[in-house]
Order: structure tokens, then C-alpha cells, then sequence
């Protein structure tokens, strides 16, 4: 799939899963295109743990009732960062940011090899779910799970949600969100 159609076809899926494995082929190609993304300093700050065992699963799809794709996903990605970041640029870390831009290449790989996701973050932080899907994934103490991503075949069609016109979100050289719409090339 090109890369514009990625870019429009993407979306957050939270609906049924087929139960058809993810290969180990794909899910290293969704990985590595989460590690060309670009990284603070370089640090290359985020690291992958990719699941496929039924028995791990199983438990992680017990932790979500709500979400489908959670409850079924034949496989899932998480995405790691350090507890306590080292500062690598005048005192910034930039590992959220390094996290971000590697789901987001993650994402568009996902939906290009024809699979869908979505990204879970917030859900981990209540309850003290990030912390048990640690341990089930046998992270040391300095490392936490900051995104997870379940990764399958989706049963349903879902549309990318409606974006906002271009002119109510982008500009040309200045913040403008009450000047009329400019034309083409200007």
C-alpha cells in the first residue's frame, strides 16, 4: 500500500478480530518500521516486546472487557521506556516523544500490511494495569510499557473518523485561525 493511502485508511480499531495468527515475518516488519523512526539525540530510547504466545494473551485480553481488538488481537506489540529517562539533550529526555514517533510508523505498517490497532496508552495507567502487563512480560524494574498495541486481521469496516478542514488547523508562515481561507499557492 503507498504511503498516502496508509496515511488515509488508518484509524483507531477497537472492534472484533479475526482469530488468523500474525506472522513473526510481519510482526518484525511493523517493529523495524517502529525503529526507523527518528529518535532524540538519537538515543533510540524505545524498545519492543512483541507477543504471540497463546498463554500471554490470553491473560492480556482478560485485562480489557471493553475493547474487542484487546480481547482478541492474535497478537500485540509493546512499546518500552525507561522508568527513570537519562537526560541526553540539556536535561530533556526525549523518550515519550522517541515512543510517539515509532507507534505512529508502527501504525501505518499496521495498516498497510492490511491489519488495524489501536493505540493503547491511557488504560494502562489506571488501575495499575501497566504494572501487571510488566510482569506478565518479565520487564525488569527500570523499564515500563507505555504503549501497547494489538495487532490483527479486523471483522468489521471501520472509517477514519472526519477530520477537521485543513484551513481550521494549518496556516502559511503565522498562527491565523480567524483569516480566510487562502487559495492555492498563496
Amino acid at each position: 500500500m503507498e504511503l498516502f493511502e496508509a496515511i488515509r485508511r488508518r484509524h483507531s480499531y477497537r472492534g472484533p478480530m479475526s482469530s488468523e495468527p500474525v506472522s513473526r515475518e510481519d510482526l518484525r516488519q511493523i517493529v523495524q518500521a517502529g525503529m526507523q523512526a527518528p529518535s532524540g539525540r538519537n538515543a533510540q530510547t524505545t524498545e519492543f516486546v512483541m507477543i504471540d504466545d497463546v498463554g500471554i494473551l490470553a491473560q492480556l485480553h482478560a485485562l480489557h472487557p471493553a475493547n474487542k481488538a484487546m480481547q482478541q488481537a492474535p497478537a500485540m506489540i509493546a512499546c518500552l521506556v525507561d522508568r527513570s529517562p537519562e537526560k541526553t539533550y540539556e536535561g530533556y529526555d526525549f523518550q515519550l516523544e522517541d515512543c510517539a514517533a515509532a507507534v505512529e510508523n508502527m501504525l501505518l505498517a499496521i495498516t498497510a500490511l492490511g491489519y488495524a490497532s489501536v493505540w493503547i496508552d491511557g488504560w494502562l495507567r489506571l488501575q495499575n494495569r501497566e504494572a501487571v502487563v510488566a510482569q506478565l512480560l518479565r520487564l525488569p524494574a527500570g523499564k515500563k510499557v507505555q504503549v501497547l498495541l494489538p495487532v490483527g486481521r479486523p471483522e468489521e469496516v471501520w472509517p477514519q473518523k472526519e477530520r477537521r478542514p485543513f484551513n481550521e488547523r494549518a496556516w502559511f508562515n503565522s498562527y491565523r485561525p480567524d483569516a480566510p481561507s487562502c487559495p492555492e499557492g498563496d
